[in-house]
């Protein structure tokens, strides 16, 4: 089945689209939801969105770039979570899962071949009740190959498998700006270690981190961060909420 992928940047919607291809179906597109390009440009790429990752926004189009140029569709952010329901059972004007509606309906208008969406939830029944639903919507299929997977083992499954993503945001306990930057091989063992003493979810599926993935078995070229800096969007002594703004990047052939 041919299928649009959905990209935050981070590991989880990378790993995904690796478990489609091993499943057998191609990724021919990928689609982002962005904030917009004012707050990106201020330094606001975090947004209080309940549905989309936006920290990294700026350089997910390397991604495609890295899968061949693979075409890619994105769509600014112009809602909120008007409700904040669990469920999601129709369409709610202003709400911003009309706009991952709006994104994959340009997909399947350019796509009609598209038959399915790859989307990284594992634990957020939140995002996946409204993705589910969007593609129901559109006569789509959601394929979501990490939901409920344990977060420990799933964690450890992306390292062995090649997903080389770094820490681009932290917002818990006893991670901090130091964490920023460090690849998951590196910090598999402190993760780990915070997820059996504190309880935290291994794969960051509580807001604890988020991550931005450099390289992955289906990219063609790499990414290599130029430059980035720390901006802090919440102060505190032991849960300070601080993400990398990635200012230049280059990719290289692998």
């Amino acid at each position: 089945m041919k299928v649009v992928a959905l990209v935050s940047g981070g590991k989880d919607s990378t790993y995904n689209m690796l478990k489609c291809v091993e499943a057998g179906h191609e990724i021919v597109a990928l689609a982002h939801a962005h904030p917009p390009e004012t707050s990106i440009s201020d330094d606001k790429e975090e947004m209080d969105s309940y549905l989309f990752q936006t920290v990294g926004s700026s350089a997910v189009a390397a991604i495609a770039e890295c899968m061949g140029n693979l075409p890619f569709y994105r769509k600014e952010i112009g809602g909120s979570a008007v409700t904040q329901a669990l469920e999601y059972e129709k369409a709610i004007e202003g709400d911003e899962t009309e706009d991952l509606f709006e994104l994959l309906s340009e997909v399947k208008r350019n796509h009609p071949d598209v038959g399915g969406v790859s989307v990284g939830a594992i634990f957020s029944a939140y995002q996946a009740n409204r993705v589910q639903h969007v593609c129901d919507r559109l006569g789509l299929e959601m394929l979501a190959y990490l939901w409920h997977r344990e977060q420990v083992e799933l964690l450890r499954e992306m390292v062995a498998n090649g997903v080389n993503a770094i820490l681009i945001k932290v917002a818990a306990y006893k991670l901090g700006p130091a964490d920023l930057g460090k690849s998951l091989e590196e910090m598999e063992p402190k993760l780990v270690e915070l997820s059996q003493t504190y309880g935290i979810h291994a794969c960051g599926e509580g807001g604890e981190f988020e991550s931005f993935t450099l390289d992955c078995p289906l990219f063609k070229r790499r990414i290599v961060i130029d430059e980035c800096r720390h901006v802090v969007h919440s102060q505190s002594e032991d849960a300070p909420v601080v993400y990398l703004r990635i200012a230049k990047l280059h990719t290289e052939p692998k």
